[in-house]
């Protein structure tokens, strides 16, 4: 299988470009293969996250060092060219979202809390941009000048929204019917928790990872529409706030197991989901066979994991009758991997 490489750029001591990563025969149908690192697919500086269009053959690359968001259509098999102008979007963003109609998608900055809105044109060209209201500390006065870092967008069913803010310690929720970014609701987490990324389950559950706390909580929509945090659990009793800093969170094939990377300890962390999906256990902390597991995906039966600090990326089987990684199987050097992508 092939694999799009997001990466820290020239401009942040890295890559020169989003990578291709092949995990087995480029055309296999499962990635438990030997790893081989296939060179630059597409160069920009800092694509430190990618995502797809929906429907067309453009990826967006949040443009870290730069604060932008540019667009790339493929070209090849594995080579993309620049596809319309970078756009502004805020200082160190760090991740985008596409919303499923393809008619725009949400950038998020980390460096000045921005959750920005950027038009898609009916060839996937960013075009212009919409700032969303500022987050504003809900702990406000217990920590004096508490900077806001937006960590991710998601969209979840209902045609709703979701943000992380890990400094502020919120989720927020948004409403973008009609070409607009309008905060309808918030969720408050515990001081200090840090929320970083989520996963959407289908028993209609948002699980929520914390970078310094390190818990993973549940949030949830009542009938109204109304969110609230309704359930959580620690990433393992093993893991440590203060030295352990999680990173990214998955589902097994099956849903019924989260993965979870923890930087610091160099793991992987498994929880299992019961009842209706709102009860977490955790059950497995395992080596995740890199340093600073910044990220990692599951493909059936394997985890693909990108280690940012040592320059790799491992693979590690998944028994996915328990939902706990094996032993690395394979793993290359890559130039400063941030996230793995599925190269469709």
């Amino acid at each position: 299988m092939r694999f799009l490489l997001g990466a820290y750029g020239a401009d942040m001591d890295g890559a020169v470009g989003a990578g291709v990563l092949h995990a087995g025969a480029p055309d296999a149908v499962l990635a438990g293969g030997a790893l081989g690192f296939a060179g630059t697919a597409l160069s920009a500086p800092s694509p430190s996250w990618l995502a797809w269009h929906p429907t067309l053959p453009v990826v967006y690359a949040a443009l870290e060092g730069a604060g932008r968001v540019q667009a790339f259509v493929r070209t090849g098999e594995q080579s993309f060219a620049p596809r319309g102008a970078a756009v502004d979007a805020g200082e160190a963003v760090c991740h985008v979202a596409v919303a499923p109609d393809g008619t725009f998608l949400i950038a998020s900055c980390y460096g000045d809390g921005r959750v920005v809105r950027i038009a898609l044109d009916a060839g996937g060209v960013p075009g212009a941009a919409v700032i969303g209201a500022a987050s504003v500390d809900p702990h406000a006065g217990r920590e004096p000048d508490r900077a806001p870092h937006a960590h991710q967008a998601r969209f979840v069913p209902g045609e709703v929204l979701v943000t992380t803010d890990l400094g502020h310690d919120q989720v927020r929720v948004w409403d973008t019917a009609g070409g607009g970014l309008r905060q309808r609701g918030t969720v408050t987490l515990p001081f200090g928790s840090g929320p970083r990324h989520t996963v959407w389950h289908p028993s209609g559950h948002l699980f929520v990872v914390t970078e310094y706390s390190g818990e993973v909580f549940v949030l949830a929509p009542d009938r109204f529409g109304a969110w609230s945090l309704v359930a959580g659990a620690p990433v393992s009793p093993a893991a440590f706030a203060g030295v352990d800093y999680p990173s990214e969170i998955a589902l097994s094939r099956d849903a019924e197991h989260v993965l979870v990377g923890v930087r610091g300890s160099n793991t992987l962390a498994t929880l299992r989901v019961r009842g209706s999906g709102a009860d977490l256990h955790p059950a497995a902390l395992v080596e995740s066979g890199v340093d600073w597991p910044r990220h990692h995906l599951v493909v059936r039966d394997t985890v693909l994991v990108a280690g940012q600090r040592s320059g790799e990326i491992s693979s590690l089987s998944l028994d996915e009758r328990t939902g706990v990684p094996g032993r690395v199987r394979h793993r290359v050097e890559v130039p400063t991997p941030t996230q793995v992508l599925a190269l469709r």
